[in-house]
């Protein structure tokens, strides 16, 4: 899917009595060719008689080698999804499938087919469009093996309304082997979406072999995971060519992104000395924004990238490099002294100053190389030339700014895909209007299209295809026929999950999350309950009470579970005999606190404050790393007092309480803690402090266990933790001066 980056703008004009998908009986020997083609075609038009497709066809294409090898695609393709082979040859009697270049259609990727009882007739100006029409043809045919299929006649006329209709995928925070990428390849193909990105570096992880610094992949591309797990994984010079040349007989540019100044945690990692303090760093583990950038003071900074796009742009033919460029924090650069020196001798008043020369450095370099630059568009801050592609993911704000600057823009904030399906529904990602923003009428032609990326924090090969797929194809009609008609497009989705299945894609529902729980304690049962929410009425639960991963033939169940033992409860869901997310774990635990009433001096925050109607700080299940789990009890800025009361005086040793630290999204442990017993719950005795040594440049997300021991064991029926708060965030956060937030989670009683 070669493309020049040129928009094609053209109205919408769908026939009325559009045909609709028809499903053919399971493993027909003759069906009829269902209407079900996705994205939708601009005109269709029925006509008379069928064409009987069967091994005694012949395939006939153009003399030049893309012709050829589009229609040795085909030939492939038949024989892989029906069965069928079909001949290849120049006879011109029989019944043909012939592939022909005419001059007369227009745009690089229009075509026609025309299907008539004894030939069908490819046509496009480009072979770009002939690719696009053998995708159209194979989504004609019934899914399933036939020795005889029955096409109805017809006349399809199509061409996309933009010509970049594009999919990001993140490589770096989690790693995606090559056949997991080539398969995507496919089912991008398959729906005409014709742009790869590929997020190949990441703060997490360095996906790309660059011969001249080994250890980019030598320490870049590793992890010491929270278990003491290595993790990570890059490909190989000849592994990226490979999938570069896959993608381009698929009519697919494959596009790198190469991250700086910003999110460069991996290759600082592995030459530290590209960075401002020139301080060893480990590759991180957990996800946020981090200070280590690119130091822009330095020559040797631009050197290594200049190498390193020297090596990458001999990989990717397409004529469009990435460099990210956004979530790059100043704060290295204004304590650097060359950074410093860089802006007073380039007569630049501020760090935003100092981004943009050094992405129109970069740009200059890109260009004399015969690339064109692309950025997130944080770009735009501090100046930018016009020449660079900017894509938007803040909204229509810098989109506005960007077409105003002359820019031409690709839309990617409303279709992140590594949203919940709850989130964004498949209806709502097919009727977005996502060039519906100020300025986009009197721009038209700068708005290439849109792009839908897939963010890896949370997202592993188990689970990624339930979040592509079906958004993708409803991404897909969007931006090639647009999405007036979601009606029609959800009858036919209908027949593609058969296509789906038969290709083992683990599709995620249309409008829910594929399974959601609830873990509540049932304090009269003294048992916990597990309460299910399936996105797919034939998903199973496995499960395992021992910590260990739940596989197909683990104990399983459908909406309810009762568990009495504590453990490690660990829950994946299964459909079609395959995991189809991954496993939830909960740590269940018994203490002398369990089920009793707890009570704040101050109200929690409403957003976290746990499951409101249980005692989550007293349920007996732990928290996991996900602040936003349901399970976190939190307040943002003031002091607060948790109390506990026992029923009854009981002898009481110690209390452990569990707090997350996540700076980047403003939440720190407490700096002290302070536990006091009481008799009556009015009058209280301090018995145990503990002052923490809080970091709040510390980015890790980790979850902290401060346990404060009583200086001997000792009778009481109430407890009371003061939880001081760490206060305002400090000077260097981007929040700075504002309250900081805690999360607390259970508090054990020993």
């Amino acid at each position: 899917m070669r493309f020049r980056l040129a928009t094609l703008l053209l109205p919408l004009l769908l026939a009325p009595g559009w045909a609709r998908a028809q499903a053919p009986a399971a493993q027909p020997a003759a069906a009829t060719a269902s209407a079900s083609v996705i994205p939708q075609p601009r005109r269709w038009q029925p006509g008379e008689g069928v064409f009987a497709l069967d091994s005694g066809v012949s395939v006939l294409a153009p003399r030049d080698a893309r012709s050829r090898e589009i229609a040795e695609f085909l030939r492939r393709s038949l024989a892989d999804d029906h069965g069928l082979w079909l001949t290849a040859g120049d006879a011109r009697t029989g019944r043909v499938i012939e592939l022909r270049l005419d001059a007369a259609i227009g745009g690089d990727e229009a075509y026609r087919i025309e299907i008539a009882p004894q030939r069908v007739t490819l046509s496009a100006a480009q072979p770009r469009g002939l690719f696009w029409a053998v995708q159209s043809l194979r989504q004609l045919l019934p899914p399933g093996r036939a020795a005889r299929i029955e096409l109805a006649a017809a006349r399809i006329d199509d061409a996309p309304r933009y010509g970049y209709r594009g999919h990001m995928l993140d490589v770096g925070r989690h790693f995606m082997p090559v056949d997991f990428i080539k398969k995507q390849l496919d089912l991008l193909s398959y729906y005409k979406i014709n742009t790869f990105r590929w997020h190949l570096t990441e703060d997490q992880g360095w996906r790309i072999e660059i011969k001249r610094y080994p250890k980019l992949t030598q320490v870049g591309a590793w992890r010491t995971e929270a278990d003491g797990r290595r993790y990570g994984g890059y490909y190989s010079q000849t592994q990226i060519r490979e999938v570069v040349e896959y993608a381009r007989q698929r009519n697919i540019m494959v596009i790198p992104e190469i991250e700086m100044p910003g999110h460069a945690s991996a290759a600082l990692a592995a030459y530290p000395e590209l960075s401002c303090r020139k301080q060893p760093i480990e590759v991180p583990t957990s996800w946020g924004v981090f200070e280590d950038i690119y130091c822009a003071g330095d020559e040797s900074t631009f050197e290594f990238l200049q190498h390193v796009l020297d090596e990458v742009v001999a990989l990717f033919p397409a004529p469009y490099v990435h460099i990210g460029g956004d979530e790059a924090p100043k704060a290295r650069w204004q304590e650097s002294a060359s950074s410093q020196q860089r802006m007073r001798a380039e007569g630049l008043k501020n760090e935003d100053e100092l981004q943009a020369w050094f992405v129109r450095r970069i740009q200059r370099y890109l260009a004399g190389k015969g690339k064109t630059l692309i950025g997130w568009d944080e770009i735009l801050d501090g100046g930018l030339g016009r020449d660079a592609i900017v894509e938007v993911w803040r909204g229509e704000e810098p989109a506005a700014r960007a077409l105003r600057n002359g820019n031409r823009i690709v839309v990617a904030s409303p279709f992140y895909l590594d949203r919940a399906n709850s989130d964004l529904s498949l209806e709502k990602l097919y009727r977005t209007d996502f060039a519906a923003g100020p300025g986009f009428a009197e721009h038209a032609a700068q708005v290439l299209g849109a792009e839908a990326p897939l963010w890896t924090e949370r997202v592993t090969p188990r689970n990624a295809e339930t979040l592509l797929y079906p958004r993708l194809l409803a991404f897909a009609e969007n931006t090639w026929s647009g999405s007036g008609d979601y009606a029609g497009f959800q009858h036919r989705l209908g027949e593609h999950y058969r296509r789906l299945d038969a290709w083992q894609v683990s599709y995620g529902p249309e409008s829910a999350d594929v399974a959601s729980y609830r873990v509540e304690r049932d304090p009269v049962k003294r048992l916990w309950r597990v309460h299910a929410q399936r996105g797919f009425d034939d998903l199973r639960i496995h499960y395992t009470t021992d910590g260990n991963e739940p596989s197909a033939t683990s104990p399983w169940f459908a909406d309810t579970l009762e568990l009495i033992p504590p453990g490690t409860l660990k829950l994946t869901a299964f459909r079609h005999g395959r995991a189809y997310a991954h496993s939830r774990a909960y740590t269940l635990v018994s203490h002398l606190g369990l089920d009793r009433a707890v009570s704040y001096s101050l109200p929690a925050h409403p957003r976290y404050r746990g499951n409101a109607d249980t005692a989550t700080l007293s349920d007996g299940v732990l928290a996991g790393d996900d602040h936003a789990d349901g399970r976190w009890t939190a307040w943002n800025g003031g002091d607060a007092d948790v109390s506990v009361d026992l029923g009854a005086p009981t002898r009481v040793s110690a209390l452990s309480a569990r707090f997350l630290q996540q700076a980047g999204s403003w939440i720190l442990p407490p700096r002290a803690l302070q536990l006091s017993t009481s008799d009556d719950g009015k009058h209280w005795t301090p018995r145990a402090e503990l002052a923490l040594d809080v970091d709040a440049a510390d980015l890790r997300q980790r979850i902290l266990t401060p346990r404060l021991a009583l200086p001997q064991p000792l009778r009481a029926r109430y407890l009371r933790l003061h939880i001081q708060s760490y206060g305002a965030l400090p000077t260097g956060h981007p929040g700075a001066g504002s309250p900081s937030f805690y999360f607390v989670d259970e508090l054990v009683i020993e």
